[in-house]
């Protein structure tokens, strides 16, 4: 029997075969522009009037001896109301990377998705991934093609981890970047930041909770604390929802596991115990 291919009378087109760019973010800029997320948050401004929505809010991060972790919280809000109660806030982008977003929900799901797409179309057509700075490089790229929205109020704010594989100190090779709504970027020194609109009161209480030599587990029960008491002062931040079962999401980036996502029982249980402490506090001082 003859064998038709299944492909028989279709081609692609040849820019599809090319390999001109590893970026695949200019590919689509050529051949499909209208599926960036900069253009279609031009589309938003250009149709005019307030758009109200859904905006995530606080991101947190954090290194700690032989690792760099990310949380956040699980509400997202628009206006003064809760447009959800359990949405991701923080992604593992490729093996050693990972980002939080806060801003505009809709806008920065799709460019968190993209910049996905992109790490690992570069490492498919050079064979290499990109360097740690190549990577938080292209993020602010992106973030800036973002600005027309941002300026009409849509704006979104990413904050990256990484662990550098190519470090000679492991214990510094945890790293974190931030960046602003025109594209700057900026390396985090202190070993901590928050971004997102709980952002003061989660930093605030990282600058005491935060231990450089701290393990893996005190680092992440101090990220999840620094989150409820951002939510205790900002109602756009969610703290722990132990009658639903929401807890917040954290992203851990080691030298030996790469970036993994931490199961819920094992978060939950440290919100759970957070709670617990904080409700014991209040009793006492009553």
């Amino acid at each position: 029997m003859e064998h038709t291919p299944r492909n028989s009378g279709f081609a692609l087109p040849s820019a599809y075969l090319s390999s001109t760019t590893s970026s695949f973010a200019d590919f689509l800029r050529a051949e499909a522009p209208d599926l960036l997320p900069s253009a279609r948050s031009a589309g938003m401004v250009a149709s005019g009037g307030d758009l109200d929505a859904p905006h995530g809010t606080t991101i947190v991060a954090s290194t700690f001896n032989g690792g760099v972790l990310i949380a956040g919280d699980r509400r997202a809000t628009s206006g003064n109301l809760i447009a959800t109660r359990d949405m991701d806030k923080v992604y593992v982008t490729d093996a050693y990377s990972a980002v939080g977003i806060a801003g505009t929900a809709g806008i920065a799901l799709e460019l968190v998705r993209l910049y996905t797409v992109e790490l690992a179309h570069y490492e498919k057509i050079e064979g290499v991934s990109l360097s740690l700075d190549g990577k938080s490089n292209k993020l602010a790229t992106m973030v800036r093609g973002n600005l027309d929205a941002a300026m009409a109020g849509l704006a979104v704010v990413p904050l990256f981890v990484g662990y550098d594989i190519e470090a000679t100190d492991p214990k510094r090779a945890g790293r974190i970047v931030s960046f602003d709504v025109t594209g700057g970027r900026y390396e985090e020194n202190a070993g901590f930041h928050a971004i997102g609109s709980g952002s003061v009161f989660a930093k605030s209480a990282l600058k005491k909770l935060y231990d450089p030599e701290a393990d893996q587990d005190a680092a992440v029960r101090a990220a999840i604390e620094s989150l409820y008491d951002a939510a205790d002062d900002d109602t756009a931040t969610g703290g722990p929802d132990v009658a639903r079962k929401i807890y917040p999401t954290v992203v851990t980036i080691t030298a030996e596991h790469g970036a993994v996502q931490l199961p819920k029982e094992e978060t939950s249980a440290i919100a759970e115990a957070v709670v617990a402490d904080r409700a014991a506090q209040a009793d006492w001082r009553s």
